[in-house]
């Protein structure tokens, strides 16, 4: 169980991260989802692992978007409580270098273009987000797609297919 959650962990985190906006957000949504995952379904087998760990993964984001959505109304209607208070941590991992970069000159490259990609990922419908991230980062097949997203797989080709032609539109002069 421990080496299934070290395998999926940094994706995870990158795809709660993306949807959330928030690294501190990412961590508490990948913490909900991990923890329930092996409280649920440590007794399966683990070729059926994967699917159900990202159906949580994508039931605790949406719970966050819900949650999201109601506090932005509050904070609009109650003042700050956060003036002058600076709340970013600086992560150690955003400090570490790239072991797979081959030279600076490609690893700026590719950062600029992974952050634009990164940038248009956010953009997109969360559902077609969650589609592209779990179809093309995590290789899952269109029913282990489905079965996480709790929709048909002719949804998941459909909001994999319309996330695709978002992403080549405005990603076509961005990659070297």
């Amino acid at each position: 169980m421990e080496q299934f959650l070290k395998s999926v962990e940094r994706r995870a985190f990158r795809m709660a991260e993306i949807a959330t906006g928030s690294r501190d957000d990412a961590l508490d949504v990948l913490q909900d989802a991990m923890l329930e995952f092996v409280r649920a379904y440590s007794h399966k087998p683990m070729e059926q692992w994967k699917p159900l760990f990202y159906r949580i993964v994508q039931n605790k984001i949406r719970d966050w978007c819900r949650r999201s959505k109601v506090r932005k109304i509050f904070v609009t209607l109650l003042p700050s409580r956060r003036h002058g208070q600076d709340w970013e941590d600086a992560d150690p991992l955003q400090a570490m270098r790239d072991p797979e970069a081959p030279d600076p000159y490609h690893g700026v490259k590719t950062g600029e273009a992974i952050r634009r990609l990164e940038a248009v990922l956010k953009d997109l419908p969360p559902r077609q987000q969650q589609v592209f991230l779990l179809r093309v980062w995590e290789g899952l097949s269109v029913n282990e797609t489905a079965t996480a997203m709790g929709c048909s797989q002719g949804s998941v080709k459909t909001h994999y297919s319309r996330a695709m032609n978002t992403l080549q539109e405005s990603l076509k002069d961005t990659w070297p």
